[in-house]
């Protein structure tokens, strides 16, 4: 489960990560009014206005805006609420920006009057080749940490954490001088970098990144921007975190799909797909595009498959305009096929007339019964028994 930026800094904040003074907002009243509580408590005179989607590149979209007065607070609210925010990680359709969350400006002189700043990149997430957790970091933040990778792979470093141990503190120790840290910024960054794993492990946090992790003129250290992504099947225990979800921001067909217990992933091909397990679910995709064509999506009906979820995932796929053709693949094992092919047939009948071809392959459990009942339903519905020949039928109708 992704979250927005200001629901990340709440959750790094409550495990101790230090992060700038911010307050959400979604009119341009309330972005003033934020600011101006933002002035009180901290004393700054210029702010962040950061559009709230799901995706990353806000700033280069035009989504993320530096107001030096509070005047210019309220007019970048205006311009950033309601458009569509277009990024490199949104398409080409953008997503719409509901909220924006003002934030304390970071960009402030020390007790000198120099602005000594510095950003760095830092990630927690699994390495699942070794299975342990590991921290990614480097000197080089504030910009696509791929292109870091790329171009200067030796300011890339990672530091492995022990399965059972934790992170350990000379390993933070290690981290903070490998940044290039010293005197109080080295000891804050330690700091920091032991509250973000505590941060990771006991969010239940599939992926944490900070890009860029600030040091200040003052030498504090300060998560200016987060993604988190959470493990929704830790989410029965993380309640609070669960609540946070934002559906607006997901694609309606996955949101949809939920409901009915399917697990739903969305693609870019012309060949629907419905299968029950994740393998099977893989073989079928690979099996469509060895056959020429393009899978649309990634739907697993589970063990538990019914008729009333094989036509909810049907009715899902259908509205996917680039779909030219249906395969459903089903193997009885948990699952009887009699039930999936009465799904079929359920479909047919309440959706009304498909015009595009469904190739439906059926073993195992009660298979003999559910062809049985696809033929007798009068249904132009096109059998095979082996995948091989489910995709020469994909080869040859789509």
């Amino acid at each position: 489960m992704n979250l927005h930026e200001y629901q990340g800094k709440y959750i790094l904040n409550k495990y101790g990560v230090p992060v700038p003074k911010g307050i959400i907002a979604d009119t341009p009243a309330a972005a003033l009014q934020a600011a101006r509580q933002i002035k009180k408590d901290v004393g700054v005179d210029s702010f962040a206005v950061k559009a709230q989607i799901h995706a990353g590149g806000r700033g280069k979209g035009g989504g993320v805006k530096i107001a030096k007065t509070l005047n210019e607070v309220e007019e970048y609210a205006k311009q950033i609420l309601g458009m569509t925010l277009v990024t490199h990680q949104t398409g080409p359709q953008g997503k719409e920006v509901h909220k924006i969350l003002v934030e304390q400006s970071i960009y402030y002189p020390n007790e000198n009057g120099d602005i000594d700043v510095a950003e760095y990149y830092m990630s927690v997430l699994l390495n699942r080749a070794k299975g342990k957790n590991i921290i990614m970091y480097s000197p080089e933040g504030g910009m696509d940490i791929e292109k870091v990778a790329e171009e200067t792979p030796h300011l890339i470093f990672n530091e492995e954490v022990e399965p059972g141990h934790g992170l350990q503190g000379f390993q933070a120790r290690k981290i903070a001088f490998n940044l290039g840290l010293s005197g109080m910024a080295f000891k804050n960054m330690v700091k920091f970098v032991s509250a973000l794993y505590k941060t990771y492990t006991e969010s239940d946090a599939a992926m944490l990144e900070i890009n860029p992790v600030f040091k200040t003129s003052d030498n504090l250290i300060l998560a200016a921007d987060c993604k988190i992504n959470l493990d929704d099947n830790s989410l029965y225990r993380q309640k609070e975190f669960a609540d946070m979800r934002d559906i607006t921001e997901e694609d309606p067909s996955e949101v949809e799909a939920g409901k009915f217990d399917l697990n739903f992933i969305k693609l870019d091909g012309n060949v629907g797909c419905m299968v029950n397990g994740a393998g099977l679910a893989m073989a079928t995709m690979d099996i469509i595009k060895l056959s020429g064509g393009d899978p649309a999506n990634f739907l697993d009906v589970g063990g538990s498959a019914n008729a009333e979820n094989v036509e909810a995932g049907f009715r899902i796929i259908l509205k996917d305009p680039n779909v030219k053709a249906i395969l459903l693949n089903i193997f009885g094992g948990i699952v009887r096929c009699d039930r999936v092919a009465q799904g079929v047939v359920d479909a047919y009948t309440k959706i009304g007339d498909i015009k595009i071809p469904v190739i439906v392959r059926l073993q195992g459990t009660n298979a003999e019964e559910g062809k049985q009942l696809i033929d007798n339903s009068g249904l132009k519905v096109h059998s095979a028994i082996t995948l091989q020949e489910s995709a020469d039928l994909v080869k040859e109708l789509v």
